[in-house]
């Protein structure tokens, strides 16, 4: 060990345990050891979070090693830097000195500098007649060289982790659209099953969720999004198995003998209510008598119809019918009333006492909406005509929801309903879209 390389620091600064062990380790470099100055900080700058050292004290290394003048770092210079702190302020981008001093005070106490004192504390060099560097006082880059490998080795296991967590956060981000879109499928084509339960699931896998998670967070929530993915797919499979109709050449399809293509089948002309049941015939329906379309040109005076008068009164508006969407009532199969309430909270303010408890409710709310948005009393009951009515006022509860981004309801309703005659438009997106912007404080449907 060559002990007149050791260097003790000047005026009240006290030499630490540390402080020599650093000296020591930097004299212990292998003899023709190279190697480029700047690669070797953008190693450091990639294992930054393993050294403990800020991005600050980066840039004041950074500073001292745009003094050295020669690219490499050789074991055979002495790879001492001197420049006045009024010098190094200019080239840290204006930093105040004493900030100065204290990044380096930081970089010293991490092994990355070794200072190397004059006897007045004072930087500078010496030199021969030839202009050659004699001996220098000042801050000492020989740890850089020292620690060259173990810093890149650092740097690597950095690198790494950056590149499994992005992975991770790759994966998490496919498995939520899987889950969200899945859970749209099966709202949209009514499939069996509490959807809004694995929705609301779904959202307490990302509610405890952190903005900047560690990769072991971000493993953990992958975990159960995917182990909830596989319950859904699960679900909906079985659902797909059951439906897929059986392989025996002998089945064959009932055959329809009505040869008038006109007519309209009984199953279009039930009407289904919230829970699925079919009410008699005998009973006045809750439907909002705009928007049926008379054929006869008769009202209906409130006395029970035959099935037979009912096909001979009502004419249903020919559309596109979507694949795994249920005609009824002139209209498709709505969504349950506690998704659109979930989805549409200010309709509530609109119905009976300032609450919504059944389809009815939210049908004689969405025409006090209608009003009040200017929409035309056609406009809405061509809607009913298409969509039905109970999808007619979830609709109206949507726009209402968002009448600060629409500036024609009228317009836009008549659009979706065009839309939604030539089988375009699908309202089981449009109620999720709502439900995601709502975010996890809904409403309870009462």
């Amino acid at each position: 060990m060559q002990l007149d390389h050791i260097a003790t620091p000047f005026g009240r600064r006290a030499m630490t345990y540390a402080m020599l062990a650093d000296q020591i380790a930097a004299d212990e470099v292998e003899p023709g050891a190279r190697i480029d100055k700047w690669k070797i900080y953008h190693a450091l700058c990639e294992a930054r979070p393993r050294l403990g050292v800020t991005d600050r004290a980066l840039a004041v290394l950074s500073a001292l090693i745009s003094f050295y003048p020669k690219p490499d770092l050789a074991a055979a210079d002495s790879m001492i830097v001197f420049p006045s702190n009024a010098q190094l302020s200019r080239r840290a981008n204006g930093m105040a000195e004493p900030t100065i001093r204290r990044h380096v005070a930081v970089l010293i106490s991490a092994g990355l500098l070794v200072r190397k004192d004059s006897a007045n504390g004072k930087r500078f060099a010496r030199r021969s007649r030839a202009g050659e560097i004699d001996e220098a006082f000042g801050f000492s880059l020989k740890p850089l060289l020292a620690r060259a490998d173990e810093i890149k080795r650092l740097a690597a296991e950095v690198e790494a982790e950056r590149l499994h967590l992005r992975r991770l956060k790759e994966r998490l981000t496919i498995c939520r659209r899987d889950v969200i879109k899945l859970i749209e499928t099966a709202l949209e084509e009514g499939a069996a099953g509490d959807w809004l339960a694995v929705q609301e699931q779904y959202r307490s896998i990302l509610a405890s969720h952190p903005r900047s998670p560690s990769a072991e967070v971000v493993s953990a929530t992958l975990h159960e999004m995917e182990f909830l993915r596989e319950n859904v797919l699960n679900q909906l499979e079985t659902q797909i198995k059951a439906q897929k109709p059986s392989g025996n050449p002998v089945q064959t399809e009932r055959h329809i003998q009505n040869s008038n293509t006109d007519s309209i089948p009984e199953s279009e002309l039930l009407l289904e209510t919230e829970q699925g049941k079919i009410p008699d015939a005998s009973v006045k329906s809750d439907v909002v008598p705009d928007c049926i379309e008379m054929k006869s040109g008769r009202p209906n005076e409130g006395q029970g119809m035959s099935r037979v008068e009912a096909a001979d009164t009502v004419r249903m508006v020919p559309r596109a019918q979507k694949s795994g969407e249920r005609m009824l009532d002139g209209g498709f199969k709505p969504f349950p009333l506690g998704m659109v309430l979930s989805a549409c909270r200010d309709i509530a303010d609109y119905g009976p006492v300032g609450a919504i408890s059944s389809w009815r409710d939210l049908m004689g709310a969405a025409v006090v909406v209608r009003s009040m948005l200017g929409v035309s009393p056609s406009a809405y009951e061509e809607a009913c005509a298409i969509l039905g009515p109970e999808n007619a006022a979830t609709v109206m509860a949507c726009i209402l929801e968002r009448g600060g981004h629409i500036n024609s309801a009228g317009g836009y309703l008549r659009d979706l309903t065009r839309r939604a005659e030539r089988g375009e438009f699908s309202l089981g997106p449009m109620l999720m879209a709502q439900i995601r912007a709502n975010g996890p404080g809904e409403r309870q449907v009462g």
